[in-house]
């Protein structure tokens, strides 16, 4: 593991350990690396909608985080600027589902990420696009 990617993970953790949601959604760290987080989370019934399937606003939670978590880890506080999401097929209980982020750009004051979010059977489920802004301020004490 390189210093920078031994970085990245350590504010992940801190991250983790401060996000309440991600807690409760149930998210696990699967790979951290500088400008890049790969995490993933089981569907529990009370994340549904009337339609039996994933509530849409779950699903962009997932992504959300894997693009805090990219964003992030360089230890340059950035918030959302822009994010969109595409669904592209539906999700249901006890699906496991996986978001990679993948940095695309990273400017001193902005960065681009896109996420990909896969379900147990590695079928793309969404497409998420973030971009963040940077504040320029460190999340923990290097």
């Amino acid at each position: 593991m390189t210093e920078k990617d031994a970085l990245a993970k350590k504010v992940v953790d801190h991250m983790m350990n401060q996000d309440l949601f991600s807690q409760w959604l149930g998210i696990e760290l699967l790979e951290i690396k500088e400008g890049y987080s790969k995490i993933r989370m089981t569907v529990r019934k009370e994340m549904v909608n009337g339609f039996a399937i994933v509530h849409g606003g779950i699903a962009f939670s997932l992504a959300d985080s894997a693009f805090a978590f990219a964003c992030n880890n360089r230890n340059n506080l950035s918030v959302a600027l822009d994010t969109s999401i595409n669904f592209t097929k539906s999700v249901q209980v006890g699906d496991t589902l996986i978001a990679e982020a993948i940095e695309v750009h990273n400017g001193r004051s902005t960065g681009l990420y896109h996420i990909t979010l896969f379900n147990q059977k590695e079928e793309r489920v969404a497409f998420f696009k973030g971009t963040c802004f940077r504040k320029g301020k460190t999340l923990i004490e290097p």
